[in-house]
């Protein structure tokens, strides 16, 4: 069992920037690739950014390229999100989401363990 809990959202200009964080409670953390999903108002769960057991490999959706980055710190059970030249269209409750095994990391369905948001605006 993993728990997920997210921290660091809030409102920013756009051209801001933000950093989240997750914390996963539990000892296997290092065991699990990670990911960050986002969800608008009105719009479907969308695949953000992945990254690897050790954080070697990383992906990421085609509009964060170049302005977001994904990391983790294992000694720390933790996985960051920093976010930088932020748009309107950023806003959104974004999730951190734990999966143990290969698939389709685009996937929501292949992450077994999720927290329960954090909210993003962006102001125009």
């Amino acid at each position: 069992q993993v728990q997920l809990v997210e921290s660091g959202g809030g409102l920013v200009q756009a051209g801001g920037s933000l950093r989240l964080s997750c914390v996963a409670s539990g000892r296997t953390f290092s065991s699990y690739r990670m990911g960050w999903f986002r969800q608008a108002p009105g719009k479907e769960r969308e695949f953000v950014t992945t990254i690897s057991w050790s954080g070697g490999s990383t992906d990421y959706t085609d509009s964060v390229k170049d302005r977001f980055t994904i990391s983790r710190d294992n000694t720390k059970n933790t996985v960051y999100l920093q976010m930088n030249s932020l748009k309107p269209e950023d806003t959104a409750v974004y999730y951190c989401a734990a999966r143990r095994s290969g698939g389709n990391p685009t996937l929501s369905s292949e992450y077994r363990y999720w927290g329960q948001g954090t909210q993003v605006t962006v102001s125009s």
